[in-house]
């Protein structure tokens, strides 16, 4: 005995010694004998790594994003308006937290800030700005002081600078061309007059220069700027001076014009370096955020698929060799060595791979930029900086895509190498906590699907985002039962009108649940991610613009760049024909609240109207109240908001305008077509109070039709255009969310991404699982099937795979698109015919392709080798 220990120590002693080498040559010889399985699992990881690391960048580059610097290019500093505003609130049982939205409008600057910058010691130039709407020739321009052009600076190419009134300075290339000498007709506030042009500059070819009093007059606000640009004496820090003038305007107690909310500071920003752009362009912060937000909400979904798909595919390729991995266990192999060769093994294809999806993830992440350009997406003074050192984020990403790649390979052999070596070459059948697994989450996924039915806003859609991914988890969990219960529906059929190769089909589906299981749950995958990602925004636009044509009355809009002339509505309603017209102008507001106990600020797009005889050209579908009541001071609200809200005419509720002012308004009325119009609709006069200008506003005009009708409409505002094709008046109505366009092109680019990587998965997983079918199709070749019955069998499993993994796709993506319809929409989902009938072709496509070309060496001659 004592020497039968002895040896046996030993032994076990040289194995530990060993056990590198013997890890090491069980990973070489793994990888070389199974080159095709691990090929599929090398194109999931390279898109893994691909994808995650396109989204790194983007999501990156969009934290290190900022307005583009123009105007304010030659300024050392620019103090302007806080375009921030904040809400604090305390959650349930913490600390209070602040939650900050962008303001799409001009915070302005009181104008005695001049003054206290110039006495700050340093200070060379202290120039005010004003940034005002002008009409130029019919087309759109910018008007702003000569004084402020230095900053950029714009330099003088002919002519000189203005000196009285009636001069100005047009931006080089303008067009039509304006010769210095010149006279030139301009519209501001929708006033007409004409400017002699004595001089022409660099800079935007829409732009124009008044002296600094005509500049002032033009802009209106009285006793405001827009920016202070400061320029620096020579020899003084950019850093020295920004303290100073911080100091100066802190002391001097200044603030944006307009009363903020209780806890909103409206102190001035002293911007340098690439911040200067903040006071340039209004919409680059805001849209900045939007775009993290989206960005990242669609990379934690990226995330969450790709492990999914890389576990599944890694525990195929894995499943495959159970028999192998059992044997080594038989002859001696520890569980330590198992786990360590199936390790070595995965590292390699998953360090080439992610190599590879890393250097790939550039150009990925060049291509969504280059989408996100060509829909005007992201505006175009939002610059998205892309440094040499960013290209480490797809190494990150690579790590990550190496290390989901080894748990998955160290679960999938989890099993066998905890057995003893007589039970590893016995398969097991998926036990009980398994299923109870799998209908847990199913449950919570249901669960979480009605509690978006209660919900409104992000809570519902957040609500609904998490029950499909619990649904599509529970799937893959019950994928064996969900093969067996398909087979109980499918299985008739298949052996009546199949003939041989449909009973072989449905005999091999039923016995081998498991393997069905795993080859259904791709497509599961696939086919409820593109459902809910495609038809969620579907639904909305689809049922947008079915109320927008409703809500549309008009058949005319009038329009005119630097503004409507006074009169120019009164005017309009006069002409004979003319059974109603309206004024609209847009804008945003600002709406501070709570969700699930966090502060939250949703920034909407709202239109500002006139009501008299409203319903005549936009009717929004009144439910309560009446909308002859909307003036300053009052609101009207959709039936969703008001149920947020628990709003009624009568109430009040608050809202904060464009520029951060808070105002407290009585609810008018309560109307039922908010998708099409927006949550709220606003007097024109109180939105004109808030907004940066005025030239952007249209008149809504119904006619009877009549050609001389529509040709006094647009004769009545000299200066203006007459749209009248029914496209320009939904224009005039529609009120789209501002982050719509960049939801589209992300939300796009995912599906198209996911679906592809997803398809790979697919093919992938059936790949392996033909492959592993080989003997058994080379032993039913030799016992007398012939070719054609089998491959009626495999079209016949592979109809099967696609037909469940479809209905079961479309009943997990159903579940919570149900939930978010009726939660935003109140309408069933809905998705464009075309994009249903590319799913469907899709799967049933890359199903059939990966059942039958993997065996074609089984399927091809007389007597098949195997």
């Amino acid at each position: 005995m004592s020497g039968t220990r002895g040896t046996s120590a030993a032994g076990t002693a040289a194995g530990r010694r060993g056990g590198g080498g013997v890890v090491a040559l069980l990973a070489a010889r793994g990888a070389r004998a199974h080159r095709k399985a691990w090929a599929a699992v090398f194109a999931a990881l390279v898109l893994t790594s691909t994808l995650l690391g396109a989204f790194a960048l983007a999501v990156t580059s969009a934290a290190l994003g900022h307005a583009r610097v123009e105007r304010y290019a030659a300024a050392d500093l620019v103090v302007a308006g806080d375009q921030n505003t904040r809400y604090t609130a305390k959650p349930w049982g913490s600390e209070p937290e602040t939650a900050t939205a962008g303001l799409t409008e001009r915070v302005r600057v009181p104008e005695r800030a001049l003054d206290v910058v110039r006495r700050v010691p340093g200070v060379r130039a202290a120039i005010a700005d004003r940034v005002f709407p002008v009409g130029l020739a019919g087309t759109a321009a910018t008007g702003r002081p000569w004084d402020a052009a230095r900053l950029a600076p714009y330099a003088l190419r002919d002519g000189r600078e203005p000196q009285r009134a009636g001069e100005v300075v047009v931006g080089r290339g303008a067009r039509p061309v304006h010769a210095v000498g010149g006279r030139v007709a301009l519209r501001v506030d929708g006033a007409d007059r004409t400017y002699r042009v004595v001089g022409v500059a660099d800079g935007p070819r829409a732009a124009v220069y008044f002296t600094g009093g005509e500049a002032r007059r033009l802009a209106g606000h009285a006793g405001t700027v827009d920016a202070v640009g400061v320029v620096a004496e020579e020899g003084v820090g950019t850093g020295a001076l920004h303290g100073r003038v911080r100091d100066a305007v802190d002391e001097a107690g200044l603030r944006g014009t307009g009363v903020r909310a209780k806890g909103d500071a409206a102190g001035l920003r002293v911007l340098t370096g690439d911040g200067r752009g903040a006071a340039e362009d209004l919409t680059a912060s805001p849209a900045r955020g939007t775009l993290l937000e989206i960005l990242g909400a669609v990379a934690g979904t990226m995330t969450l698929i790709a492990v999914l798909v890389v576990s599944s595919t890694v525990v195929q390729a894995l499943r495959q060799r159970g028999h192998e991995l059992g044997l080594l266990r038989a002859v001696g192999a520890t569980p330590r060595q198992l786990r360590g060769a199936v390790g070595r093994e995965v590292g390699r294809v998953a360090v080439a791979a992610a190599a590879v999806g890393a250097v790939l993830a550039v150009p990925a992440h060049l291509v969504l930029r280059a989408l996100l350009d060509a829909r005007g997406a992201v505006p175009a003074g939002l610059v998205l900086p892309f440094p040499p050192w960013l290209v480490a984020a797809p190494l990150v990403t690579a790590g990550v895509t190496v290390l989901v790649a080894r748990l998955s390979a160290l679960i999938a052999c989890g099993r066998t190498a905890k057995v003893r070596p007589a039970q590893a070459l016995r398969e097991s059948p998926p036990g009980t906590p398994r299923r109870i697994t799998g209908l847990v989450l199913l449950g919570l996924g249901v669960s979480s699907a009605g509690t978006a039915t209660l919900q409104g806003g992000q809570a519902a859609a957040a609500a609904a985002s998490a029950a499909a991914v619990l649904m599509v988890i529970a799937c893959a969990v019950l994928g064996p039962w969900i093969a067996t219960g398909a087979m109980r529906v499918l299985g008739a059929p298949m052996r009546r009108f199949g003939g041989p190769g449909g009973r072989l089909a449905a005999a091999n589906c039923t016995a081998a649940a498991t393997r069905l299981g795993a080859a259904i749950t791709p497509v599961v995958l696939v086919t409820a991610f593109a459902l809910v990602q495609l038809a969620a925004g579907a639904t909305l636009t689809h049922e947008a613009r079915a109320q927008v044509r409703d809500a549309a009355r008009a058949d005319v809009v009038v329009r005119a760049e630097g503004g409507l002339p006074r009169g120019a509505l009164e005017r309009i309603r006069a002409l004979p024909g003319v059974s109603g017209a309206t004024l609209v102008v847009r804008s945003t507001v600002v709406l501070a609240g709570k969700e699930a106990g966090e502060p939250k600020l949703e920034r909407l797009p709202v239109l500002g109207v006139t009501p008299e005889r409203l319903t005549r050209t936009l009717d929004p579908d009144v439910r309560e109240g009446d909308l002859a009541g909307l003036r300053p001071g009052t609101v009207a609200l959709s039936t969703d908001r008001a149920r947020a809200l628990d709003a009624e005419p009568g109430s009040t509720v608050r809202l904060r305008f464009g520029d951060g002012a808070e105002g407290r308004l009585r609810v008018a009325a309560v109307y039922g077509r908010g998708l099409g119009t927006g949550d709220f609709l606003l007097a024109r006069d109180e939105v004109l109070r808030h907004a940066s200008g005025a030239g952007q506003a249209r008149v809504l005009v119904a006619t009877d039709g009549t050609a001389r009708t529509l040709r006094a409409v647009g004769a009545a505002v000299p200066g203006a255009r007459a749209h009248r094709d029914a496209a320009a008046v939904r224009d005039a109505v529609r009120v789209e969310p501002e982050d719509q366009a960049l939801g589209e092109v992300v939300t796009g680019a995912a599906v198209g991404a996911i679906g592809a990587f997803t398809v790979i998965a697919v093919l992938s997983t059936l790949s392996l699982i033909a492959v592993g079918r080989r003997p058994e199709l080379t032993l039913l070749r030799r016992a007398g099937a012939a070719r054609s019955q089998l491959r009626r069998m495999l079209h016949a499993e592979a109809a099967a795979v696609a037909v469940t993994g479809l209905v079961v796709g479309a009943a997990v993506a159903l579940v919570p698109l149900l939930a978010f319809s009726l939660a935003f929409a109140g309408a069933l989902p809905y998705l464009p015919p075309a994009q249903a009938a590319l799913i469907v072709g899709v799967v049933a496509a890359t199903a059939l392709a990966g059942t039958v070309p993997p065996v074609r060496r089984v399927l091809r001659g007389r007597y098949p080798t195997g």
